[in-house]
């Protein structure tokens, strides 16, 4: 029996490289479509299927598997199984978070980890792996929504889901922040921006003006819900 073969045998499927599966798992989804599914630029799509990538991060690997089927240790490897079964369980609905005003996300503590049901205004569920201290906010205002056609948009009134043990984002990652002053006029959600030593939040909408004044980031977005 040649290697090839024992490869397979022991769940590999070498003949596939990354870009392929994720061509397989897409199926007949556009990238437009596809982008628009996991709250990605089109381009980032054509980037994950030009063959250039030759990994995915773990979280991007499992929301993947949420939307098409394909499990998430084959997209990144290839080893088998292929497809979630239908009569497996749902995706792991990683605990219930606490949404909470921009007041007390200023002021983000410890005192806060031990939230109880009542405690807050609302729990909302969230599938995406977190920290135990991770919360919600509700997005206000406009400045997060973008122009026509852009699927990644934070319109008024949704929700999004922020951790604050993630304080080191990246160019941009969508981040809380903290600017300099009191009140919950000083937190605000935006965009960061780090080029060439330069740090400023840039919103969505291009009719908001970026901002440039010293803050301190309180914690990353890492999920939105908009309610039906």
């Amino acid at each position: 029996m040649n290697a090839s073969i024992l490869k397979c045998l022991d769940g590999l499927i070498p003949s596939m490289q990354l870009n392929e599966r994720i061509k397989e798992a897409m199926g007949d989804r556009t990238k437009a479509d596809f982008a628009r599914a996991m709250s990605v630029t089109a381009s980032s799509v054509t980037f994950w299927l030009n063959g250039e990538t030759k990994s995915l991060k773990s979280n991007v690997a499992q929301k993947m598997e949420l939307i098409t089927g394909f499990r998430a240790n084959w997209l990144v490897s290839g080893h088998l199984p292929k497809r979630v079964s239908n009569v497996e369980a749902g995706p792991d609905l990683r605990g219930k978070l606490p949404l909470i005003s921009k007041i007390q996300a200023g002021s983000w503590d410890t005192a806060y980890d031990n939230f109880e049901p009542g405690d807050a205004e609302r729990w909302m569920s969230c599938s995406v792996r977190h920290s135990a201290s991770s919360y919600v906010l509700r997005v206000t205002g406009d400045s997060m929504t973008s122009p026509s056609g852009n699927a990644r948009t934070y319109p008024n009134g949704c929700y999004v889901f922020v951790d604050p043990e993630l304080r080191n984002p990246s160019n941009g990652d969508r981040i809380i922040a903290k600017l300099a002053g009191d009140g919950e006029d000083s937190v605000t959600f935006k965009v960061y921006k780090n080029e060439d030593g330069r740090q400023w939040l840039q919103p969505l909408n291009p009719s908001h003006e970026p901002i440039r004044d010293e803050f301190t980031v309180l914690g990353k977005v890492i999920g939105k819900w908009e309610d039906e």
